[in-house]
């Protein structure tokens, strides 16, 4: 079987259930970032030696391959399909507590940077507060799990938390914004 189809070179896709949509979508928009994102988390991986972290890092990409998958259904789809739950946004939860409780307490904005690490855990915040912006803006349009978006937030958290580890981990201080 061939990688290409040729069915989207007018500039539509087809979404899970089948309906044909422009790619500019914006439910095409939602899940194209969260796909962006499981990408980034790939490269952060690479740059991670915490096994905790390692093992959550795939959990969360497999996570939003759940979550992507619930957002390219159009509304009228009747493919169950898994979704995220509440356990799931917990088990992000008490890691994100973990590691605060480790971090020395800040009262000021950190500017991203640091160790290489510590800079994909950025790239990875910094995309998955896009990724929810685009998931609010479908759910204006067609109703979105609650669970997805409060797991995409939460993942902000972690990538903050994360990258601030990395530099801590590293013995890489912080650099504050003086503005």
């Amino acid at each position: 079987m061939k990688i290409y189809t040729k069915t989207g070179d007018a500039g539509t896709t087809s979404l899970v259930g089948g309906k044909r949509v422009p790619k500019n979508d914006v439910r095409l928009e939602a899940y194209g970032t969260v796909d962006e994102l499981n990408a980034f988390i790939g490269d952060l991986l690479g740059a991670v030696s915490d096994g905790e972290d390692r093992a959550l890092l795939v959990f969360i990409q497999d996570k939003l391959f759940v979550a992507g998958s619930k957002l390219a259904c159009n509304e009228d789809c009747n493919i169950e399909l898994p979704g995220i739950t509440a356990a799931d946004i917990a088990k992000i939860e008490k890691r994100i507590d973990a590691i605060e409780a480790v971090l020395p307490r800040h009262n000021k904005f950190i500017l991203p940077g640091g160790t290489a690490a510590a800079c994909k855990a950025h790239i990875c915040r910094t995309v998955a507060r896009r990724a929810e912006r685009n998931i609010c803006r479908l759910d204006e349009v067609s109703k979105v799990g609650a669970e997805e978006i409060a797991f995409i937030n939460r993942l902000s958290d972690y990538f903050f938390v994360l990258s601030r580890m990395c530099n801590y981990s590293a013995g890489c201080e912080e650099t504050f914004w003086e503005g």
